[in-house]
């Protein structure tokens, strides 16, 4: 029988990657992880293997491309919602600058909190502040969650 997907276990998974140091392209837990590689580990501890292999990308990949690869990927494995509707658990894309494509991703774990991965910083929880509300660009459900 296949574990259900809850809002619970989404945040134990995600804060299991605290401490995590930064490292561009990664996903391993205790070892090195980037934005997306945290939420790839979130998605391998709830699904097993993850959807789609991910290319190696630049840290400039989004502008470089003008392309909104992320939110396109976010789109075709994961449920869009609402953002002022986002609960614990949900996954917040944010863009850095209006116009520009999204290139960050955290996941929600309290109403005012999330818990990302930010170069320079280890895997950790922060205040969702007036900044990052700001730069929300758009919210997603991961799939088969139980409510």
């Amino acid at each position: 029988m296949t574990e259900l997907i809850t809002r619970a276990r989404i945040v134990a998974s995600a804060r299991a990657w605290r401490g995590t140091p930064y490292h561009h392209q990664q996903s391993v837990k205790h070892v090195g992880t980037d934005c997306l590689g945290l939420v790839r580990g979130v998605w391998r501890d709830l699904y097993g293997s993850e959807p789609q292999s991910i290319p190696g990308y630049s840290r400039d990949w989004a502008e470089a491309l003008r392309e909104d690869t992320l939110y396109a990927a976010a789109r075709r494995w994961f449920v869009e919602i609402d953002k002022k509707t986002a609960r614990e658990g949900d996954l917040l894309l944010f863009r850095y600058r209006k116009g520009c494509p999204a290139k960050h991703v955290g996941l929600l774990i309290l109403p005012e909190r999330i818990i990302h991965a930010h170069e320079g910083l280890p895997v950790s929880e922060f205040k969702l502040s007036g900044w990052w509300t700001r730069r929300i660009h758009s919210a997603f459900s991961f799939p088969n969650l139980v409510d």
